[in-house]
């Protein structure tokens, strides 16, 4: 039997976290992998939603502050296009993050106010793991669009006052996570704190990668950081790291007084520009040598980041139930837990390149498949080979697993025969609707006995530590992925809906398929379609009854091939 769960092309996540930035990622359906469930949101409106209504549901647009300290409970102020007013309930993604809608009062005149703002209070657990989580509002007019709040460590500093230039600087103590926003243009923020020589300094911007989820924002920020002596001398700068988002991490050259400013480098500002800066000397773990790893065993793994020169070699074990993919963990430092850092879970056989050298298709290094292939492009034009044999006829799917999983690499892949000559290349692969910057050849026929030879390098050329990767070689076998047309279905009391579905075939999957959908809202009942072997889309077809209560619910839709033999 083939199952295989939905995907919504703007996925909203309830599920345990397989990214805490989250977003449309590759799921395999198959007999062979555990299925990530894909989610949709169904919301039960009382009584009829006027048509204006029903085109005006809530766009989110800014959270203020944008971050939450573990073990605390905090108010925020969200914003939006269009009312909010009436919303009655938050959904939150992962585990540990709850939130509730801080009562509005009624308006005296008993007219609804067009509320484009109002209070969340976000309750953060304290084992709660730091990172973005997604949020939605239940309200009158229709699920809102998809909010983020940054979950940190430390406890948050607002920006106030008037803090454009240093001699007006705000001050902050270290460790803590700096909120703001470059509300305006030629907006500068200027924080000041003190440091002893030789002190770690790690400051980490989250802004233009939230941004990315606001539904309704025509231009984005382009932040850069700068932190500066007392002087005013630069010390160091950063404006590209993590995408758009900028991160520093150097060391206090002297004891002092030191500013961090921080604005959008063509000086342009919007007053839904928030960032955070989580700001601290603890080491930072970018990721992982290798960066696969198998389950239920001790493996041992070297950390690749920032002031890591006292902690050495790390080991990990995952539970042997673990599922494959991707898994955010925190390892265990001399100094306490690390930040959550990307892991690729491998229940195949795992190998790890070899110190010598394989950068051409006569040193290639031996492997077998199926299995997982760690390695790492450790220098400028580095490329590495692995050899395997194979009969006529075989067929395989190589996936190289790099910036999905918080590498620097941007991986280049080819297959080639004994003799060097290509038979396969892949750049970036798409997996739905969605290019990612990681390669894939799949479905790849072997077209006689002998070896062929497994490429990776950078498609710029480029190297380093942080240029890791793992290779998942796998049999070739018939799956089936589905998506859905839309992330949100509003119903009222009575009213029937449509949620429809369309299949993307694998591998010569060209079975028939049976969809159903799990946890509705109370209430509401769904007649599940088919999707024939020679179609592409299938139907849901949603009803509620006359008497049910307001509620939103994510729902769960998934695929059952059908056995015709």
């Amino acid at each position: 039997m083939l199952r295989g769960p939905a995907v919504g092309p703007a996925q909203f996540q309830a599920v345990p976290f397989r990214s805490l930035i989250p977003r449309v990622h590759p799921v395999m359906f198959s007999r062979f992998f555990s299925p990530v469930l894909g989610i949709g949101i169904v919301l039960l409106l009382v009584g009829a939603v006027p048509r204006s209504a029903a085109a005006q549901y809530p766009m989110l647009m800014s959270l203020k502050p944008v971050a939450a300290q573990v073990g605390h409970t905090s108010e925020h102020t969200v914003s939006s296009r269009y009312n909010l007013y009436g919303a009655y309930k938050v959904l939150v993604t992962g585990q540990g993050v709850t939130a509730e809608v801080v009562p509005v009062a009624k308006p005296k005149d008993g007219k609804t106010p067009n509320l484009t703002s109002l209070k969340l209070k976000f309750t953060i657990a304290a084992d709660a793991l730091p990172g973005v989580r997604d949020f939605r509002l239940a309200t009158p007019r229709g699920a809102s669009t998809i909010g983020q709040i940054v979950v940190v460590a430390d406890k948050i500093v607002n920006e106030s006052g008037n803090n454009d230039s240093a001699d007006k600087a705000q001050a902050i103590t270290l460790p803590t996570t700096i909120c703001g926003a470059i509300e305006k243009a030629e907006d500068v923020d200027v924080f000041k704190f003190t440091a002893k020589k030789g002190q770690p300094l790690s400051f980490h911007v989250r802004s233009q990668r939230l941004q990315d989820r606001i539904h309704d924002l025509q231009k984005h920020v382009d932040p850069i950081l700068t932190l500066r002596t007392a002087t005013g001398a630069t010390l160091a700068a950063s404006d590209n790291y993590y995408f758009a988002d900028p991160f520093l991490a150097t060391t206090a050259p002297a004891d002092g007084e030191y500013t961090l400013e921080i604005r959008d480098v063509r000086f342009q500002g919007n007053s839904f520009w928030q960032y955070s800066i989580e700001s601290h000397s603890r080491p930072v773990v970018e990721t992982i040598h290798p960066l696969a790893v198998a389950v239920g065993t001790d493996i041992p793994l070297t950390p690749i980041g920032h002031h890591l020169d006292t902690v050495g070699p790390l080991k990990i074990n995952l539970p042997a139930n673990s599922p494959s993919g991707r898994s955010w963990q925190r390892l265990s430092l001399a100094s306490g837990l690390s930040n959550p850092v990307q892991v690729v879970t491998s229940t195949l056989p795992t190998a790890i390149e070899a110190d010598t050298n394989n950068n051409d298709v006569k040193s290639a290094q031996a492997v077998t498949v199926p299995s997982t292939i760690n390695g790492r492009i450790e220098s400028e034009a580095d490329i590495d080979c692995f050899v395997f044999e194979a009969k006529k006829g075989e067929k395989y799917t190589f996936e190289v697993m790099a910036r999905r999983a918080g590498s620097a690499l941007d991986p280049h892949l080819r297959i080639l025969d004994a003799s060097g000559k290509q038979l396969s290349l892949n750049d970036d692969f798409r997996r739905l609707k969605r290019l990612t910057q990681d390669s894939q050849v799949e479905n790849f026929s072997v077209p006689a006995d002998g070896k062929y030879v497994i490429e990776v390098r950078d498609v710029h050329l480029r190297g380093g530590p942080r240029h890791v990767y793992a290779i998942r070689t796998t049999r070739a076998t018939p799956y089936f992925e589905l998506f859905l047309d839309s992330d949100k279905t509003q119903l009222s009391p009575g009213i029937h809906g449509a949620i429809f579905v369309r299949v993307e075939r694998h591998n010569g999957f060209s079975g028939a398929i049976d969809l159903d959908v799990a946890h509705l809202p109370k209430g509401v009942t769904a007649r599940c379609g088919r999707i024939l072997p020679t179609g592409t889309d299938g139907c849901i077809i949603l009803a509620a009854a006359a008497d049910a209560k307001p509620d939103i619910s994510n729902i769960t839709v998934s695929g059952t091939e059908i056995q015709t033999a």
